[in-house]
């Protein structure tokens, strides 16, 4: 008889490090302290807004003959024009020339610049596969900042890729193994609209807080994602009456490394169901921004706890998934549409 050979699929690597999308670039309370410049989705760019508030994203680059316009380089914000170090040529918040020291400015002197949205005091910016326009909308919901917070940003930087970091979203299982979330149960089932997903679940958790007060918190989360750089977390806890807001922003630096922004909100809390270390002692006023540094440190300390993964983690085109693994693979079929250069139109 033939000997029945075992058949080893071929791991296939993402298909590229800069899926299409919205990405993070910067916060509006950063550019009113002045110009910002970045590598993002492997490009050098420059940020600002002019005096009427207009936000600028664009190539670090002067068309005239290439000199770098950011601040390290000697670019300057002048009237709400950004003036380049090198001949002075200053460019406005469309990108436009509009002016130079010693001649009428070139027409075509323009800018690369960056489609841009603003939502509660971020910025983001589309990166379109071969400078292609948007072809997708982030959230069109205006949320009312009124007896929030201000944003609380945290930051870090890793080997990386925004598919590997968003599919946390779907992943249950890990809550319980690497985080230590109790009670962990899906709420209805994902669901994909076009560039959107929507990933609900509850749990429980239990923290300890000055070595000596264990608490736990009876949480909804619930996930609403737009593409691989923006996940938008409204969360509920119920045992105190606590409404927050978390953003999961994965925006690709070069290539190799990502930035992973955790920004975090917290709406005022007025008459708490429990008194939650002194919670309702405390003025009305502090509660909520002590609670959001409370909040977000913990959602970093989590993410600290992933990083050690995700860095060294091998991506596994065929996965070996169990039936508790969930919605892995219908994600990974959501991921395909934000490679569209891609050869093979199957998922990988």
């Amino acid at each position: 008889m033939p000997t029945r050979r075992s058949v080893v699929l071929e791991n296939v690597p993402l298909a590229s490090p800069f899926p299409e999308g919205w990405y993070f670039v910067t916060s509006r309370k950063a550019l009113e302290a002045g110009m910002i410049e970045k590598t993002w989705m492997g490009e050098k760019i420059v940020a600002w807004s002019d005096e009427n508030g207009n936000v600028c994203v664009a190539g670090a680059f002067c068309p005239h003959l290439g000199a770098d316009l950011g601040p390290t380089a000697g670019g300057r914000i002048c009237d709400g024009r950004l003036v380049c170090p090198f001949h002075g040529y200053e460019f406005d918040a469309t990108g436009q020339c509009v002016a130079t020291p010693y001649s009428p400015p070139p027409t075509k002197a323009k800018l690369r610049v960056f489609e841009t949205r603003e939502i509660a005091g971020m910025i983001f910016a589309w990166w379109g596969i071969g400078g292609r326009a948007p072809q997708w909308s982030l959230a069109d919901d205006d949320l009312d900042q009124d007896g929030w917070t201000g944003l609380k940003i945290r930051t870090v930087r890793f080997p990386g890729h925004p598919q590997e970091t968003t599919e946390n979203s779907v992943d249950v299982g890990h809550l319980r193994y690497v985080h230590g979330y109790d009670s962990v149960s899906r709420v209805g089932r994902v669901s994909v609209d076009g560039a959107r997903l929507e990933s609900d679940f509850d749990f429980m958790r239990t923290r300890t807080i000055g070595k000596v007060l264990n608490l736990t918190f009876d949480v909804a989360a619930r996930t609403r994602i737009f593409g691989l750089g923006y996940s938008f977390v409204q969360i509920r806890e119920r045992s105190i009456g606590m409404d927050m807001r978390l953003w999961v922003l994965a925006t690709p630096v070069d290539g190799l490394l990502i930035d992973l922004s955790l920004v975090s909100q917290v709406r005022e809390i007025r008459k708490p169901r429990r008194w939650i270390a002194g919670l309702g002692f405390l003025p009305v006023k502090l509660r909520a921004p002590i609670m959001n540094r409370f909040i977000s440190a913990q959602q970093y300390g989590d993410v600290q706890q992933d990083v050690i993964i995700w860095s060294r983690k091998q991506y596994r085109s065929r996965p070996l998934l169990c039936r508790s693994d969930g919605e892995i693979m219908p994600f990974r079929r959501y991921c395909a549409q934000f490679y569209p250069d891609r050869g093979d139109p199957e998922n990988r």
